[in-house]
């Protein structure tokens, strides 16, 4: 028998140079492919003649895109890069309704050329595109001017409503898990879709009222011709200031905006902080009135909010 001839590693599984060569252009290609199609299109939404070196898009598009006998090499890239930039537009817009509502359309589209040039896609979903734009709100006040504070919590509130839509759940507790139970040894933790917020405005009316109205005039476009009674939206009035608590949380599927007292504020804001449950009631009012504390935990128990990591 004929033995075995060893294995060479140092020969047999480096690439030859020429391998290298071609993979290191088609990652080039596939990088200047990507630049050419999520670049923001011109005002007039189409692609822009000027490439961001300078250089004719023209000619950069004929260096690696072939023409045909209708199109040329620019018309053809164009298509794609028009149906890209319409495509994440859309969806941003759709995200951040109330954004767009509070800042109006013209500073809404600036807003968002200059954020989703600042931070384009790079996931799989479109779900995540947004995922950067409170950070970006805050960081560059020019895009919302005095409606800053405004845009940013409503922002928050958006954000958070696509966090609740989504994001996975943990077994709950229910109260009867915690009867009985010391209550310096129970850690909780809120779900993990479930989002505390402080705003300075009731935004979630706002919000649920704009929504209303879009459903609405969605259902007027395919209405028989001469219906007017909901062809023309509603203009929905920027609320006054008042500070407004909520929990953005998800039920049986549907996201909701659950109001919450200053106490019950608190109180949760602890636990999902990492408090013990002693540590937690320790946060309310020890005057006044008293709480209805066990009602309180029983609705939220019943709607699933309380998961627990286990013994410490």
């Amino acid at each position: 028998m004929k033995r075995s001839r060893p294995i060479n590693s140092s020969r047999s599984l480096k690439p030859r140079r020429g391998k290298r060569q071609t993979l290191a252009e088609l990652r080039a290609l596939q990088r200047l492919m990507a630049q050419a199609v999520m670049r923001p299109l011109s005002a007039s939404e189409r692609m822009r003649a000027e490439w961001s070196d300078g250089r004719s898009a023209k000619q950069v598009a004929a260096s690696f895109i072939k023409p045909n006998d209708r199109l040329t090499s620019f018309e053809r890239l164009e298509i794609y890069n028009r149906q890209y930039w319409l495509r994440v537009m859309d969806c941003f817009a759709e995200d951040f309704c109330g954004v767009c509502a509070l800042l109006g359309l013209k500073r809404f589209r600036d807003l968002a050329v200059a954020y989703l040039s600042n931070h384009p896609s790079r996931s799989f979903t479109l779900r995540n595109l947004g995922s950067h734009l409170i950070d970006f709100i805050g960081d560059e006040p020019r895009w919302t001017g005095s409606k800053q504070e405004l845009a940013l919590q409503m922002a928050r509130l958006e954000w958070a409503h696509i966090e609740a839509f989504d994001t996975a759940a943990k077994p709950p507790v229910t109260a009867a898990d915690l009867e009985g139970r010391d209550a310096a040894q129970i850690y909780l933790r809120l779900q993990p879709h479930i989002t505390l917020l402080e705003l300075g405005w009731p935004l979630d009316n706002f919000l649920i009222k704009l929504r209303e109205n879009a459903r609405l005039r969605g259902e007027a476009s395919n209405a028989i011709a001469g219906d007017e009674s909901h062809s023309t939206a509603r203009k929905i009035r920027i609320p006054e200031q008042r500070t407004t608590r909520i929990a953005v949380h998800r039920y049986n599927n549907v996201v909701y905006y659950k109001r919450l007292q200053g106490p019950q504020y608190d109180l949760l804001l602890a636990i999902q902080n990492g408090a013990s449950l002693e540590q937690a009631l320790q946060t309310l009012p020890t005057t006044g009135p008293a709480l209805p504390i066990g009602d309180w935990f029983k609705e939220w128990s019943a709607l699933g909010w309380f998961w627990t990591p286990g013994e410490r």
